[in-house]
């Protein structure tokens, strides 16, 4: 039996979303693939897929093959791929995640050269703000922002993640300058609310390294990042944000930075993606693009004094 080959076809039925498109991209007709399915299923002694008149679903242990599964596939892909094309001929599909708002920034714009770069590569993005389970969903990648937590994926740093508070020359005009981390705490700031939660607690460090820790309030909190910028801008409140989010409105004078001689502790923007044994060519390749194309200084920190 091809285990290997019965195994990609069912990795391909969890992606296409159905056995007659996964046999077309395998140039397979429908009765030979669904048999192969059934042959896998009886060699395994487990069901692997749920079969009804409108879509498939996996079964718990369809999930388990396929997260197991899926490296295993991608591994003697990349071995077999590198050994028969050299390491100048990176091709596949590329499934990448990243988050909305910094996606749509600053990975978009690249993906037309990184495709010029790289004919032979396909890819599939979705750009979310909702954190996905890699291994799961089947991605070979994600661009991550912030503290990793999942050690079953490996990082690279792209960038830091440089942080400000900041607020419309409106707003302090009618409320006041903070001169103070304390200060925060009797004004409208606006809110993330992440996987963790209302992020209502600031920290920030003085010149001395000492750290000041306020809780902040305000009526106005959001898990979108664009519309935290959008209330800034319209004089709602103090937001935390991101240099990479805010550098254009900095630049102009939209937004102001609110206590600069105090800093907030950065973090880091990462390719981040599970553990393997072999890295797919085309995995290393968009790492090493991005990583190239942000540089040493990254695009939204150039030129910018804050």
């Amino acid at each position: 039996m091809d285990r290997v080959g019965d195994l990609i076809l069912f990795m391909r039925v969890l992606d296409q979303g159905s056995i007659s498109a996964a046999a077309r991209s395998l140039d397979l007709s429908v009765a030979v693939a669904s048999q192969r399915l059934k042959r896998l299923e009886h060699d395994l002694g487990v069901r692997l897929l749920h079969r009804t008149t409108r879509r498939l679903h996996p079964t718990p242990e369809g999930l388990a093959l396929a997260e197991q599964g899926r490296s295993l596939v991608e591994d003697l892909e990349a071995l077999t791929s590198g050994l028969r094309q050299g390491a100048t001929d990176v091709s596949g599909t590329l499934r990448l995640t990243a988050s909305a708002s910094f996606g749509r920034q600053y990975v978009s714009p690249l993906l037309p050269a990184f495709m010029a770069r790289y004919p032979r590569i396909r890819l599939s993005v979705n750009l979310t703000d909702e954190l996905q389970d890699l291994i799961s969903a089947g991605y070979d990648l994600a661009i991550r922002i912030g503290a990793l937590h999942d050690s079953r994926l490996v990082a690279r740093k792209l960038a830091v993640n440089r942080r400000v508070l900041c607020a419309s020359p409106d707003y302090l005009r009618r409320y006041g300058v903070p001169r103070t981390p304390e200060d925060l705490a009797t004004h409208e700031c606006v809110m993330l609310v992440g996987s963790a939660g209302r992020q209502d607690v600031w920290r920030l460090h003085d010149a001395q390294g000492h750290l000041h820790t306020v809780r902040v309030g305000g009526r106005l909190e959001s898990s979108l990042g664009e519309l935290l910028r959008d209330a800034a801008l319209a004089g709602l409140g103090i937001a935390q944000h991101s240099t990479w989010h805010v550098c254009d409105d900095l630049r102009t004078g939209r937004l102001q930075v609110v206590l600069p001689e105090y800093s907030i502790p950065d973090t880091g923007i990462y390719a981040v993606m599970p553990q393997r044994r072999l890295v797919p060519l085309r995995v290393s390749a968009f790492v090493n693009f991005m990583a190239e194309q942000f540089g040493d200084v990254p695009p939204w920190e150039r030129g910018l004094v804050v």
